[in-house]
């Protein structure tokens, strides 16, 4: 995924505004902008007071003179629109993002995932945005759980939006899809480093088949802002990233512990997809990753030399992948998982 790295986005001189600030890859993104660019501002939108407050006094956010921090709702369009005076680009993560959360709560999930989209490009729209990329997830193709339906309605909503918008005018809006983030909030991984700790007999699998896409929130930071530059609009980019049956990753994790069988929770997928049968007529093979192209548009867009057309049929799934992490690849992501944590808890 290191292609299109020297795309500089243009961020210095601009504002970035981050929807979900406060969350794993929030404050990673945020920490890479502060790093690696000079924006003008930072604006981190998000609903926690006291994540904002923990954030504010982590050692590398507390002396940057360029952060602001917003409360607000996605849910709130007006809260939005007054975030998004002055703001050049939006990076929306703001999300429900817990399976079982959304099947046991789905009206909070329609309001925050569906609702809260529309909100966002409304709010873009009138603001004058100039790029807004939202983030979405491997669920939202072919989806079996409510969480996945929403982030597909959302990913509609910013396919559109260009159209709603009116041709090549600002805002351009964008969707990043990719799979799941190794270390991040919710996810197995820190489960299994509590379970492991603590002494637990057993490590819980859902089901031995299952598979996974695994990306690190470093790579998906990166991902996003190489994206940015490539925006037409209405596209969905797609990282090429492996996979891993969980079953293994519970083995390079505690090759010593014993696992036990838990069966599939309401919602959850044995295989993970990030671009179906159904889109391989739009989508574009890059050497780093796949773009689909939104078929509302009917134009014609190329984003890199090497590029081709996906096969008829293609389909990028988890389960059917030609890239599956080694014991030894992902042993290594997971320790770039733990210095990063170990770094924050330092940090604070």
């Amino acid at each position: 995924m290191n292609n299109h790295a020297e795309l500089a986005p243009e961020i210095d001189g601009r504002t970035v505004l981050v929807t979900g600030g406060t969350g794993s890859f929030g404050q990673k993104f945020v920490q890479a902008l502060i790093e690696r660019y000079h924006p003008r501002r930072v604006v981190i939108f998000s609903r926690d007071e006291l994540k904002q407050a923990e954030m504010r006094e982590r050692e590398e956010f507390a002396n940057a003179p360029n952060l602001r921090f917003f409360i607000g709702d996605v849910r709130d369009q007006e809260r939005l629109e007054m975030a998004f005076r002055g703001v050049d680009i939006v990076v929306h993560a703001a999300a429900m993002k817990q399976v079982p959360t959304a099947e046991y709560n789905p009206f909070e999930c329609i309001r925050t995932n569906v609702h809260g989209a529309e909100n966002v490009v409304r709010a873009a729209m009138r603001a004058g945005v100039r790029r807004v990329i939202a983030l979405s997830t491997d669920k939202a193709a072919n989806p079996a759980n409510l969480y996945g339906a929403s982030k597909l309605a959302s990913d509609k909503i910013f396919i559109a939006a260009k159209w709603l918008v009116g041709g090549n005018e600002n805002p351009l809006f964008a969707i990043v899809r990719y799979g799941n983030v190794v270390g991040s909030r919710g996810s197995v991984v820190p489960l299994y480093r509590r379970l492991i700790a603590s002494g637990a007999p057993a490590l819980p699998i859902t089901d031995p088949r299952m598979t996974r896409f695994w990306i690190t929130l470093r790579q998906g930071v990166d991902f996003v802002l190489s994206s940015l530059p490539m925006m037409r609009g209405g596209e969905i980019f797609v990282p090429k990233i492996p996979s891993m049956r969980v079953i293994d990753l519970a083995r390079v994790m505690a090759p010593h512990m014993k696992t036990r069988i838990t069966g599939i929770r309401p919602g959850e997928k044995l295989h993970e997809v990030l671009i179906t049968e159904e889109d391989s007529r739009l989508t574009l093979d890059l050497p780093d990753r796949y773009v689909v192209r939104p078929s509302l548009y009917g134009e014609e867009r190329h984003y890199d030399a090497g590029e081709r057309t996906a096969p008829d049929g293609f389909s990028f799934a988890s389960n059917t992948n030609d890239d599956w992490l080694s014991d030894e690849r992902f042993a290594k992501l997971l320790a770039e998982t733990e210095a990063g944590a170990d770094a924050n808890v330092r940090a604070r």
